[in-house]
């Protein structure tokens, strides 16, 4: 799964530290995401995309291999 999280939180000047504390995880986890390491749970990435004010689809996206996969 691709995301936009990095972007996103560089668009409002926030650390991954900031991020964290505002989605009450860790700033590994938030590293993790990022980096694609790890994806969120439903209820994350619905707090993740109420936070920045967008849908999940403006968020992630399925990576293209992914899609591909029958």
């Amino acid at each position: 799964m691709r995301n936009r999280l990095r972007v996103l939180r560089a668009e409002r000047d926030w650390t991954q530290a900031d991020l964290a504390e505002k989605l009450e995880v860790s700033r590994q986890t938030v590293n993790a995401l990022e980096t694609g390491k790890y994806d969120p749970s439903l209820p994350l990435a619905f707090r993740i995309a109420r936070l920045f004010g967008v849908s999940i689809e403006d968020v992630f996206r399925p990576d293209p291999e992914d899609a591909a996969t029958p």
